[in-house]
């Protein structure tokens, strides 16, 4: 069971729009205050249940696997995949900070020079306008390389080393809070919310 209620949670604030990820214990507390409603996405309609509401649906249309499924003394209660903030109705102001896991995951472990993949473990960090030339540790001016293309550029700007970016750096638009949790399975699970309410929304600055 302890498994079972570590696993994720996608958190919609009041306007269906995606701020959070959270574990399904976290979740289960605020259906059980009345701060949240599970939200159910059958064929192409959304439903929205109250807790009380919830453990009902869940006897009726019991999970088909037991990895969904929260087991009390008396009850057998479907694991809640999203729930909807009763009251929140921001976007929580969350800086996207600059590490080098952020980087990585902005050029999707990908060589902005040869354009090549590699593992994270293989990749460096280059200042495009190199720190000599007063160049600024910035989300524009950082991209992710290879040792090689890391060497053969040196302290050099790109065009001097005879090389190119194959895309000009730019800080991402997406809240780590959320992109950097979700597993490939999770983005999958979630598509239809993150679609709806999420991806579209724009940020502010």
């Amino acid at each position: 069971m302890e498994a079972v209620l570590e696993q994720p949670v996608l958190v919609l604030n009041r306007l269906w729009q995606a701020i959070n990820v959270i574990g399904a214990k976290r979740a289960f507390a605020l259906l059980a205050r009345g701060h949240a409603q599970v939200v159910h996405h059958h064929e192409e309609d959304f439903h929205t249940f109250s807790m009380m509401d919830w453990i009902d649906f869940s006897h009726h249309n019991p999970p088909l696997t037991d990895n969904e499924i929260v087991h009390t003394p008396t009850r057998r209660i479907r694991l809640p995949r999203v729930i909807l903030l009763t009251f929140f109705d921001k976007l929580p102001c969350k800086e996207l900070k600059l590490t080098r896991n952020n980087v990585f995951e902005r050029d999707k472990n990908q060589c902005q020079y040869c354009a090549k993949i590699f593992p994270r473990e293989e990749l460096n960090l280059d200042h495009v306008i190199p720190r000599h030339y007063n160049g600024r540790t910035t989300w524009e001016n950082i991209v992710c390389s290879c040792i090689r293309c890391n060497t053969r550029k040196a302290n050099r700007l790109p065009h001097e080393a005879g090389m190119r970016l194959i895309r000009k750096p730019q800080k991402p638009k997406w809240r780590p809070v959320i992109s950097l949790m979700l597993s490939r399975h999770d983005r999958e699970m979630w598509k239809d919310y993150l679609d709806l309410a999420y991806w579209n929304v724009e940020l502010e600055e």
